[in-house]
């Protein structure tokens, strides 16, 4: 396959999952553009090099990861709430999952970085362990203890209700 093709398939695949990790990175719609943007011209440039087809939403994740440190050298830009911003998976949800889903997220947002990202990686990105260990340059036991403690500090800030009743609906 020639690597024009290889990019599009590439693009196709992954361009909404890295949008929603770059967003969950930064907070700011038009600077997540901008990191999607970015991490496809970097892939583009470095297409040829790719042997592991299985590993590339790990490339595409470490590359977000690294251009998102870059702007931290340049310049902070301001952010935006992310309650003012649409979801559209919420589309679907009754009122109650959609306000329990709006406490996750907050309670997500209030996590150290530390815990927050594997933790998106986890749950938003679908990541394996091992995938969100490459990804952060950390061991596999690292990421199950970030990823405990993630848990953890959620159900402390959620509270024991809201922590059982989100649980509830989630089995629904």
């Amino acid at each position: 396959m020639e690597a024009r093709q290889r990019f599009d398939d590439l693009v196709r695949t992954y361009s909404t999952e890295i949008y929603r990790y770059a967003y969950w990175l930064c907070r700011d719609e038009a600077v997540a553009n901008d990191l999607v943007q970015e991490t496809f011209l970097r892939a583009w440039r470095s297409i040829a090099q790719l042997r592991e087809v299985a590993a590339v939403k790990a490339w595409l994740i470490t590359i977000v990861r690294r251009e998102h440190a870059r702007l931290f050298e340049r310049k902070r830009f301001p952010t935006e709430d992310i309650d003012e911003i649409p979801v559209e998976d919420d589309v679907n949800l009754s009122a109650d999952a959609q306000i329990d889903v709006h406490l996750v997220r907050a309670a997500m947002l209030e996590l150290p970085d530390k815990y927050r990202e594997p933790l998106v990686m986890q749950v938003v990105m679908g990541m394996s362990c091992k995938e969100i260990a490459d990804s952060l340059e950390i061991s596999e036991s690292a990421v199950m203890t970030q990823l405990f403690r993630a848990r953890q500090k959620l159900k402390e800030l959620l509270g024991p209700g809201e922590a059982a009743e989100v649980a509830d609906h989630a089995r629904d």
